[in-house]
């Protein structure tokens, strides 16, 4: 009984009681400094290192997130164990802005035929559906991992774009907006259709489109917010003209995209367009300065943007538009009062418009060509009767189509979406753009390979044991 007394009061056990209460202390230390470091916001603990800054949201998301005044519920369509880590993370980043956000994980597997109050389309794996109150809005996971597929059939390659805040910020701010403005697209003319990703971009600006026709409506709806014509191919009726001018008179919005059209033109739109300052030149336009067209091609034109409420974040960005294949504008010296026209951009000096249209055989200036410079879109405030006029007019509708659109990095649809903000008064579009989750290649060129083969495979291991040799011999001398 003695020796037992004795062990329990050595030395050696009191050490070892010492180092477990120490052992419990830390990791005791250490759990409550997990917990307290867990109830860190993200932005403090975890930081974007990625190359496009993928995580890194915009002042625009920052700000929507901010203001919410209403609970938003987001239904993660995954299977158990394949979330995504792009959307998980996304998700954490918004949950770390905002307390009115609750994420959800619904098992498609599990729970089948969930997503099927919410839409008929086939959700992928990752999909997102957001809630707040009646509305709703589903974003697919094949919108929010964007895939360019332009090149692989004649390269191989193709490009890969994460467009989760986009999607996100836009779903966000559709089901807790109240209501949402109309824009009605005219049809019966041979117009042309919003693309499918230009058509998903509106609606992110939470403006509803509807198709209208006047020859069997008889008049422009009461909800109209804007009215929006896109490329007609015939020109509209005397009475579909009359229509719309009293349309424009009440306060109306319109947006008007027009291209070339044969030597008859488009006469009814014209005039229209006469009554509020604005006449279109017969012909192409084609550019004279290099410094105004893209990669020298001198029917794709770059002009120069004017300030205005629509071109003033192109302008503070940096960006340039594309105008393919478009139809000069001039604006009259005398408007009425209550009338302004603001050129949006312009040609250079150097530009002339081809009256042969799609006739010509030759880009040089020719007889009977006109002279620029050329006012390529412009907007119109008319404020001379009790309500004001908005009009937004554009003579060259592939500025909206994919190539351009790009061939600008995406400055062409901003403008199209600032356009229709400003006569629809949203505040607040959505514009931000995908990021490339595309992997940087490093490109070395031949002299330098084999420089570097040389040191890596010769030069550096010579060093480091001519170094290992040097220390033995020296240590072998002490």
């Amino acid at each position: 009984m003695g020796k037992l007394k004795n062990a329990f009061n050595s030395k050696t056990l009191r050490i070892g009681g010492y180092s477990i209460i120490a052992v419990v202390v830390v990791i005791a230390i250490a759990v409550a400094v997990n917990m307290l470091v867990a109830e860190i916001p993200l932005k403090y603990t975890q930081f974007d290192l990625t190359q496009n800054e993928i995580f890194t949201v915009s002042e625009q998301t920052r700000e929507i997130l901010s203001s919410m005044d209403k609970d938003v519920t987001v239904y993660w369509i995954t299977p158990q164990g394949y979330e995504d880590v792009y959307v998980q993370k996304m998700l954490d980043v918004y949950r770390d802005l905002t307390d009115r956000l609750d994420v959800v994980k619904i098992d498609p597997i599990l729970y089948p035929s969930f997503t099927s109050s919410y839409t008929t389309e086939k959700l992928y794996d990752n999909s997102l559906i957001f809630e707040c109150g009646d509305r709703s809005m589903v974003v697919n996971s094949t919108e929010i991992f964007v895939y360019d597929l332009s090149n692989y059939y004649t390269t191989g390659e193709y490009s890969e774009s994460f467009d989760g805040e986009s999607r996100m910020t836009a779903a966000i701010n559709y089901v807790i907006s109240d209501d949402m403005p109309i824009v009605y697209t005219l049809t019966g003319h041979g117009e042309s259709d919003l693309s499918v990703d230009m058509e998903d971009s509106v609606v992110n600006q939470n403006i509803e489109i509807q198709s209208l026709s006047l020859l069997t409506e008889g008049s422009v709806p009461d909800n109209c917010e804007c009215l929006f014509i896109l490329s007609p191919q015939s020109d509209i009726t005397d009475s579909e003209r009359d229509i719309i001018a009293e349309y424009l008179a009440g306060g109306g919005n319109m947006f008007l995209i027009t291209d070339y059209v044969d030597e008859n033109g488009l006469p009814n739109i014209e005039s229209l367009m006469s009554s509020y300052g604005v006449e279109l030149n017969d012909g192409i336009v084609i550019e004279g300065s290099q410094d105004y067209c893209l990669y020298g091609y001198v029917h794709y034109l770059m002009p120069s943007l004017s300030s205005h409420e629509i071109t003033s974040p192109l302008l503070t960005g940096g960006y340039n538009v594309v105008l393919p294949i478009s139809q000069g504008l001039t604006i009259s010296d005398e408007l009425r009062d209550g009338l302004t026209v603001t050129s949006l951009f312009e040609t250079s000096d150097d530009a002339y418009s081809k009256v042969a249209g799609y006739n010509m055989t030759t880009y040089d200036k020719e007889d009977g060509d006109i002279d620029g410079p050329f006012s390529l879109g412009v907007a119109i405030t008319d404020a001379s009767d009790s309500a004001e006029t908005n009009i937004v007019w554009i003579p060259s509708s592939m500025f909206l189509d994919a190539d351009p659109n790009s061939y600008s990095s995406g400055a062409n649809e901003d403008l199209f979406l600032n356009a229709l903000s400003w006569m629809c008064e949203v505040e607040g579009g959505i514009s931000i753009h995908a990021k490339s989750l595309d992997a940087e290649h490093l490109t070395i060129p031949g002299s330098a390979k084999s420089v570097l083969s040389f040191a890596v495979t010769i030069f550096i291991p010579l060093v480091m044991l001519g170094g290992g040799v040097a220390t033995a011999i020296v240590r072998r001398r002490k």
